[in-house]
């Protein structure tokens, strides 16, 4: 199946068109996007969200607040709250946690992850370097989901969880598009992400790991706030055994201020996934992800 999505010929365009992304100064881009996104502009702040809605095909009828001309801020729009009747939340054992497009998902060859053809990464790569939390999902499951510019960005729980530990990894600035995830190897362990580390009582550990882009402004989560900016030059750990933060299915547990890439990560036997899903195709928060084997 994978092959009919990704033949060698577009591998190949692929590497050609991310090229420039080695070079160009990702951390400068970012920081300046950040400020113009932070910003409190008034009319010309406006503007810019009207712009953006139209280029984008933005729905605002499913924001809570569809009023472009009362958000302050571009970062206020862009994760913008949806109505609450807007995702209502399937019957199943796993939902999709976000808004966006499936870039893979299946099973975890022994503790490869599948990025695109010709690509992929370790899960111990993914979290940071450890082995002994990547040992969990050996012969496991992931599921990498793609926002684009146009999506709802907060993200949600996939199921109910206690979060353990959060791990900050520095990195890399690469876009996160299909086109990048196609030309540049191991792109989602390359870049700068937030591994988040839960357990389920039904589901045994889980990982929900938020991967940070060239103009993504920072990362947040509800239990800590915003992750970075700083961006710190090692790697940071916090601890949530002793101080548990319980969050039910559907439930937010965090943001982007603009586009990237979630990637998930259950143990060996934890979920079936949803029949319909396919690589490149579209998802909604809150539809079926899957189920537990029975």
């Amino acid at each position: 199946m994978r092959d009919r999505f990704h033949t060698e010929r577009p591998v190949k365009v692929s590497r050609l068109k991310v090229l420039p992304q080695y070079v160009m100064p990702k951390t400068a881009l970012t920081n300046f996007a950040g400020r113009v996104a932070g910003a409190k502009g008034g009319a010309m702040t406006t503007r810019l969200i009207r712009w953006f809605v139209g280029k984008y095909g933005v729905n605002m009828d499913e924001a809570a607040n569809p009023d472009i001309a009362s958000y302050s801020s571009f970062n206020e729009f862009f994760t913008r709250p949806l109505r609450g009747d807007a995702r209502p939340l399937a019957n199943a054992d796993f939902v999709c946690p976000v808004d966006g497009a499936i870039s893979q998902f299946g099973d975890i060859d022994d503790h490869h992850i599948f990025q695109a053809k010709g690509h992929q990464f370790t899960s111990a790569e993914l979290v940071g370097g450890d082995a002994q939390l990547a040992a969990h999902f050996q012969h496991g499951h992931f599921a990498n989901l793609y926002l684009s510019p146009k999506d709802y960005h907060r993200i949600h729980m996939p199921c109910d969880g206690r979060l353990t530990r959060m791990i900050y990894v520095p990195g890399k600035l690469f876009s996160v598009n299909p086109t990048t995830a196609r030309g540049v190897p191991g792109l989602f362990a390359r870049n700068e992400r937030v591994v988040c580390v839960f357990e389920s009582e039904e589901h045994g550990p889980f990982v929900m790991t938020l991967v940070g882009a060239t103009i993504v402004g920072s990362m947040a989560t509800v239990w800590h706030g915003v992750v970075n900016p700083p961006r710190m030059p090692r790697l940071y750990e916090w601890s949530y055994e002793s101080q548990p933060v319980l969050l039910k299915k559907g439930e937010e547990m965090g943001r982007f201020l603009l586009g990237s890439t979630v990637v998930m990560l259950f143990k060996k036997g934890a979920i079936s996934f949803n029949p319909d899903w396919a690589p490149e195709r579209p998802v909604r928060l809150g539809e079926m992800m899957g189920n537990r084997p029975r």
